[in-house]
């Protein structure tokens, strides 16, 4: 049964209007239920620390942190966050205030919480699987770019909310990766429309002003909602082809080393070239990237044998390696958001860990490819005889 009064506040997240916004119809309305933007992983770390007691057993370890695709979606989390931070800090106004000013008028009230959002992990993870890697470079570009701009360009954050102006960024993100747009935008619209209409009675939905328009289309078009647990899942897709090469390089590189063994080929000399190129490059981008030596020196040693292991990578060791020599944690996380230059971003122990993971993964790499044409093509012409 669909709500019998639904009002949606369209707010800009970072805004003491916005706030004072969400209290005032709340306060005033009323209402049965109050649904907000949040997820609960999110709700739960709002509110912890709102009232700082964050839990320690809910924080992802370094190791988690630092393999694979945990990176690529740490990285824009903690971005993404900063950024916002930043701007709540300029307007003095905190991250998600509307949120909790929302939450605590709903507890005087004696409304019940409805948390409407997907699990921000589930949409990052839809949405970089749906970017092709033209489009990944772009967007951390422009996080980047974010990132270390003018502060000028922050400036009279009201205007988001604005139809126009809204309508300009967020069309401006559509043509930068569609589909990761419709997942980021669309389809959280959807989500949260249908949660909307699972509720009862008398209801105030506290939104960002960028999703008040598609959840509104939404509910007045219900039968365009995907089923919530199409819009839930994760598909791993299937095997494309950058992955399959990437995949089958080792597999190239291993057969060539075997079968030049087994003809009693001398193969010193090339898996000498071999270590020096993939295990020297590694060590060379990890200490470009900042590391301390003994990180560096970790690279080098297993650059030769993660190369040619398509489920590891040089830098998940030199990286865990220069976090116990830096004695970095997940409490250097929320050092992030204190940065406002990049000297001081490079003073935070895990950006620099995150570096170093990031250069000798960079260095391996180059490494590996240049090994190709240097090491495994010449030796591939002795087995042939040419």
């Amino acid at each position: 049964m669909p709500p019998e009064k639904l009002k949606i506040i369209g707010t800009a997240h970072v805004s003491q209007p916005s706030v004072e916004e969400v209290r005032k119809a709340i306060l005033e309305g009323l209402p049965d239920v109050v649904a907000v933007e949040l997820d609960p992983n999110r709700y739960y770390s709002l509110m912890n620390e709102k009232n700082g007691t964050a839990e320690e057993n809910k924080k992802p370890k370094i190791s988690e942190v630092i393999k694979g695709n945990n990176l690529t979606l740490f990285l824009v989390s903690a971005f993404l966050s900063y950024f916002q931070k930043k701007i709540g800090d300029d307007l003095g106004v905190k991250p998600g205030a509307e949120m909790v000013v929302a939450i605590e008028s709903a507890k005087e009230v004696g409304a019940k919480i409805a948390l409407i959002d997907r699990d921000i992990q589930i949409t990052l993870q839809r949405a970089l699987n749906q970017m092709s890697l033209w489009e990944k470079l772009k967007f951390f570009y422009g996080i980047l770019g974010s990132f270390f701009g003018n502060d000028d360009e922050l400036e009279d954050l009201e205007s988001i909310k604005e139809g126009d102006t809204l309508a300009e960024v967020m069309e401006y993100f559509q043509e930068m990766s569609p589909k990761a747009y419709h997942v980021l935008v669309k389809e959280r619209d959807a989500y949260m429309a249908q949660m909307l209409l699972n509720q009862e009675g008398d209801v105030v939905a506290v939104v960002g002003a960028g999703h008040r328009e598609g959840i509104q289309h939404y509910l007045e078009h219900p039968q365009e909602i995907p089923p919530l647990n199409n819009l839930n899942q994760v598909k791993k897709g299937g095997f494309p082809v950058g992955k399959m090469i990437l995949f089958l390089i080792p597999v190239f590189i291993i057969i060539i080393f075997l079968l030049a063994f087994l003809k009693g080929v001398n193969i010193q000399m090339n898996l000498l070239q071999f270590v020096l190129l993939t295990g020297g490059l590694s060590f060379a981008g990890s200490l470009l990237a900042g590391s301390r030596l003994l990180s560096a020196v970790v690279a080098f040693l297993v650059a030769p044998i993660t190369s040619i292991h398509p489920l590891l990578a040089a830098g998940w060791f030199a990286g865990l390696a220069e976090a116990k020599l830096r004695g970095a944690s997940m409490d250097d996380l929320s050092g992030l958001g204190k940065c406002e230059s990049f000297k001081e971003l490079l003073g935070n122990r895990l950006f620099r860990v995150l570096l170093v993971v990031v250069g000798a993964n960079i260095g391996c790499t180059i490494g590996t490819f240049l090994s190709i044409p240097n090491v495994i093509w010449p030796l591939f012409n002795q087995l042939i005889g040419l």
